[in-house]
C-alpha cells in the first residue's frame, strides 16, 4: 500500500541509492508499523460502505475502458502499486480477464504473501514505489489507489512511475477527497482526536491540488472521477519523457 524507501535523488542516485539510518530518520511515513490490512476491508464495510466502494470500483473500471487499454488483441503490461493485502488486485485482475499480464506489488514485506495468497495467479513482489524494480517503459497501466496520500515524496513517486510507463502508457490514481474524507471519518467517530485525519495521511489532496500535483509531476490529466469520498484521475506521461 505505501512506500518508502529513499529520499528525493536525481535519476542516477536513484538507481544505485541505499536507504541509511538517517535517511530513516527524516521520513514521516511509518508504513511498517501501521496497520493496512483494512485496506478496501473497513472502507467496505455495513451497506453503505460496500455501496461506496463498489462505486469507487465502478469508477476506476470507466477509467480504464476511457484509456483505450482494453479490448485489445495483444495483452497489456499491468501492474498495481501498493496493494496491500491484494483486495483491489483482485476487482483489477477481473477488470483485464485474460487479456493482459498483471503484476502487484508492496512495500511492506509481511503484506506480500497475503497479497499471495488472494490472488495466486498475479505475480507479487516487494518493491518501494520511489525504486521501482522493473526497466524504463515497461508497463502500458499502473495503478496507484490509495498511496500518495501517505507518502513523504510524491513528486519522486510520479516521477519514477514516469520511468516505467510506456510512452502511451496511463497512469490511474486513486485518492481520499479532503476535507470531504475527515468530515466523513469524524461523522462515524473515527480519528476524532486527529480531526478525523486518517492515520498516516500525511498530504491531504483536493480535486484540484491532485491534478495540478499529477500534471507537474508525470503528465496530462485526461479525465477525473469524483466518487465519493475519492477523487480518482486518469493520466498519460509527457511526451517528452
Amino acid at each position: 500500500m505505501i512506500d518508502y524507501s529513499i529520499l528525493r535523488l536525481d535519476s542516477k542516485e536513484r538507481q544505485t541509492s541505499k536507504l541509511t539510518k538517517k535517511n530513516t530518520r527524516e521520513l514521516k511515513a511509518t508504513p511498517e508499523l501501521e496497520d493496512f490490512g483494512h485496506k478496501y476491508t473497513e472502507e467496505g464495510q455495513g451497506k453503505i460502505g460496500s455501496k461506496l466502494l463498489d462505486g469507487y470500483f465502478a469508477a476506476v473500471e470507466e477509467l480504464l475502458k476511457k484509456s483505450g487499454k482494453t479490448g485489445r488483441k495483444s495483452k497489456v503490461k499491468v501492474i498495481e502499486l501498493g496493494c496491500g493485502e491484494g483486495y483491489s488486485t483482485q476487482r483489477l485482475a477481473k477488470m483485464f480477464g485474460k487479456k493482459a499480464d498483471i503484476m502487484a506489488s508492496e512495500y511492506v514485506d509481511e503484506l506480500v504473501p497475503k497479497a499471495k495468497k488472494l490472488n495466486p495467479n498475479v505475480e507479487v513482489i516487494q518493491e518501494s514505489v520511489y525504486e521501482l524494480k522493473h526497466k524504463d517503459e515497461t508497463f502500458d497501466v499502473i495503478f496507484l489507489l490509495e498511496v500518495m496520500e501517505h507518502l513523504d515524496y510524491p513528486d519522486t513517486a510520479l516521477e519514477e512511475i514516469s520511468r516505467v510507463l510506456k510512452k502511451d502508457g496511463v497512469l490511474i490514481l486513486g485518492v481520499p477527497r479532503e476535507p470531504l474524507w475527515r468530515m466523513l471519518n469524524m461523522a462515524r467517530g473515527k480519528y476524532l482526536k486527529d480531526f478525523g485525519n486518517t492515520i498516516g495521511h500525511l498530504n491531504h489532496w483536493s480535486a484540484r491540488s491532485l491534478v495540478k500535483h499529477v500534471e507537474a509531476h508525470l503528465g496530462p490529466v485526461l479525465q477525473r472521477k469524483n466518487p465519493l469520498p475519492w477523487t480518482l484521475v486518469l493520466a498519460k506521461k509527457h511526451a517528452k519523457k
